[in-house]
């Protein structure tokens, strides 16, 4: 096997793979054997699938030898969120309600990444049914940090972040609907992107809140999301050769997106706009108060339509549910039917107003996450700090669902700060080249 192969993206093994340097069967069997001896195995994966990844290297390998790959990405191992069904695997959603849930076909996007050529390692932990940011799940298990084990991992796809971050997996695919990917993604040190809701398909996804959820990889390059976004059906990869920030027009978006940042990885943001201006970026400060307006209504309308999608199975058996994810929930039982429609209304024209405000630049920056990952035991023994800190972690990442956009999350160099880069919805091959220039601006 070649020197540190899982420390190295999806495209390199995938290029590697193409140059008949790497064999995808002891690839996989690398990872699988990688994920059984790591100490922590049981906290970040739920299930392997060895039957099912040797099968695919398998054949796999025969493609590469008969010159008949099926992408760049074919034979690459990679893990999938405990919420994406798999044809004989239970499915569970880090939830007791689940147990034992066994679906009998693949989630759509990991039939599009099958034929791909991606070979599935596995599933893992997250977040009760998705429903947190910080990535604790007493019930199954939580992930360690990769920066220190006693911080919280990030959610709620903490398991594929942290399956890639340990080398566990060569990229993770992850669901995203108020931060789930880019928070786990900033607090390990990857590369996230949330695409645009109605992109790609949710067949197949156990659902929060379908008009926010949306699926996502976690890698460890820019490259890597544009070949992943395109083996799960969505556009197909740009080509990211000579793109750089000379012109290009960013907006820091100020307000809410600043002004509940701590210091670190407030510092952590602005050393990283500088050096986007360093290489040529016109930075423009932006202040618009429908952020304010926005996230003050995501309190009824996300967890209006937590609440319909999920209240009853809850009701029926509440104690098998983490005490502060359920009360998330339960707060969904407060809202009038004409709150959230009245919320929606209003929230679309924010979007527009949005939209207008911000046309002229070629993406929105701002920092991840307010806050750096939290210490995981004060998170347990603490009901207030964990509301406290959960609100914190997601209050700039919901930004980008409540307006409608993509968005992508850079490594900073600070640990556990990321960078992150909003576009209009539907232009992820664009925000991507984009985010191909940012990532080479910043010191690795």
């Amino acid at each position: 096997m070649i020197d540190g192969w899982n420390r190295m993206s999806a495209t390199a093994l995938g290029r590697e793979i193409g140059a008949g340097r790497l064999d995808p069967v002891a690839l996989a069997e690398g990872f699988l054997e990688a994920i059984n001896q790591h100490q922590y195995r049981e906290d970040i994966y739920a299930r392997t699938t060895s039957d099912r990844a040797l099968s695919e290297a398998m054949a796999a390998r025969q493609r590469a030898k008969d010159g008949v790959r099926r992408g760049p990405l074919d034979g690459v191992p990679i893990s999938w969120k405990d919420l994406y069904d798999t044809a004989g695997t239970a499915t569970e959603a880090g939830s007791a309600l689940l147990k034992g849930r066994v679906p009998q076909a693949d989630a759509r996007v990991l039939q599009s990444a099958t034929r791909a050529g991606l070979v599935c390692l596995g599933k893992t932990h997250m977040t009760e049914l998705a429903f947190s940011g910080l990535g604790l799940n007493p019930v199954t298990a939580t992930p360690p940090n990769v920066n220190d084990p006693a911080l919280a991992p990030g959610g709620s796809s903490s398991g594929a972040a942290t399956s890639v971050a340990f080398g566990l997996a060569a990229a993770g695919i992850g669901s995203d609907t108020g931060g789930s990917v880019r928070i786990p993604a900033a607090w390990n040190n990857l590369v996230g992107l949330k695409t645009t809701s109605g992109l790609l398909s949710l067949n197949g996804v156990v659902p929060l809140c379908s008009k926010f959820d949306t699926v996502g990889p976690l890698c460890r390059s820019v490259e890597d999301a544009g070949h992943l976004l395109a083996a799960m059906g969505g556009p197909k990869a740009p080509d990211l050769a000579g793109s750089d920030l000379s012109g290009v027009r960013l907006a820091v978006l100020e307000s809410v997106a600043l002004n509940n940042c701590r210091p670190e990885p407030l510092a952590a943001f602005e050393q990283a706009v500088a050096r986007f201006e360093k290489k040529g970026a016109q930075i423009n400060r932006l202040n618009f108060d429908g952020v304010a307006r926005a996230i003050a209504l995501a309190g009824c309308l996300f967890v209006v339509e937590a609440w319909a999608q999920w209240g009853e199975a809850i009701e029926a058996d509440p104690d098998k549910m983490y005490g502060p994810v359920r009360q998330r929930f339960e707060a969904g039982k407060g809202w009038a039917g004409y709150d959230y429609v009245r919320g929606w209304k209003e929230l679309k024209q924010i979007r527009a107003e949005y939209a207008a405000l911000t046309a002229g630049y070629d993406a929105v920056l701002l920092p991840s996450s307010a806050i750096l990952p939290p210490d995981r035991e004060r998170l347990f023994l603490d009901d207030a700090y964990f509301i406290s800190e959960n609100l914190l972690a997601l209050n700039n990442t919901r930004i980008g669902n409540l307006m409608g956009v993509c968005a992508l999350t850079l490594p900073t160099e600070t640990a556990g700060a990321g960078v992150m880069a909003m576009a209009a919805g539907f232009t992820e091959p664009r925000l991507l080249r984009l985010g191909a220039a940012l990532e080479a601006a910043i010191p690795t």
